[in-house]
């Protein structure tokens, strides 16, 4: 087995950056969802509510990150911002402290996605712990949904477009890491897994939502692939496509690093 796919969502919900190379850290890759947008409440706007997102595009520079949406002029971001100055965000049950971009941001995004919204970034010190039923009390996550990274494997999806009348992209599922070389569903068995340098802890599935019937390239929101997955990857309710995961140690994972399963 090899890793085939590395992907980074720099600003949450939006579309994903591919890599060829990535630094994993405890919180997930690198510059993955250390940006995000809330409404005026300070909660998170996600592809759930608001599928134009996926038309907003992050490219990877030097010192800076390259915005870009359809009919809008290109916004710079900084990779990393630091600030004195301080808010509160929501991320589901999690509150957060967040820096603000600043106006030219906000009026940025509330232009393009036709909603007042705020551009926020979650510093180094800002330490948000994952779930402690699934994590011990060391693990932290970004600004993603729960867990630090997310895990698919190629024959998973592959299982699954056989059974769709239009096959979808890997996209759909926005992972960090994908895998191939295995069987369908092979990660659902996996607890503990090294790819390259990195361990892993493999500790739930992933559950799914409606950004999965968000074509990625349009921002058009469809019923597939959850109608098909719901008629057989529901587990107590819950459509599970994929595995979060959560680094054991600090390392550089590489497009062909050998995957190997530990237990």
């Amino acid at each position: 087995m090899t890793l085939s796919e590395i992907n980074i969502y720099p600003i949450k919900s939006t579309r994903g950056i591919p890599l060829r190379s990535a630094h994993v850290e405890r919180r997930g890759i690198q510059f993955d969802r250390r940006w995000m947008l809330v409404d005026v409440s300070g909660v998170f706007i996600s592809q759930r509510d608001v599928p134009r997102l996926a038309l907003i595009s992050t490219l990877l520079g030097g010192d800076a990150f390259t915005v870009n949406a359809p009919g809008m002029q290109s916004l710079l971001l900084p990779k990393t911002l630091s600030s004195s100055t301080s808010i509160s965000a929501q991320v589901w049950e999690d509150m957060v402290r967040v820096i603000p971009a600043g106006s030219v941001a906000d009026e940025w995004f509330s232009e393009f996605l036709g909603l007042a919204c705020r551009l926020v970034y979650m510093p180094d010190d800002t330490l948000r712990p994952v779930e402690p039923e699934f994590a011990s009390t060391s693990d932290i996550v970004s600004l993603a949904d729960a867990f630090p990274l997310l895990l698919i494997s190629q024959p998973s999806l592959d299982d699954l477009n056989e059974r769709l009348a239009v096959p979808v992209p890997m996209n759909r599922f926005r992972p960090n890491l994908v895998v191939n070389g295995c069987g369908a569903f092979d990660e659902d068995r996996w607890k503990g897994i090294r790819i390259g340098d990195i361990l892993l802890r493999v500790v739930k599935p992933c559950s799914r939502c409606v950004t999965t019937t968000v074509d990625q390239a349009t921002g058009i929101q469809g019923k597939e692939p959850l109608v098909t997955l719901s008629q057989y990857r529901k587990f107590n309710g819950k459509v599970c496509f994929g595995q979060n995961v959560i680094p054991e140690n600090d390392a550089v994972v590489n497009i062909g690093d050998r995957v190997e399963i530990i237990s």
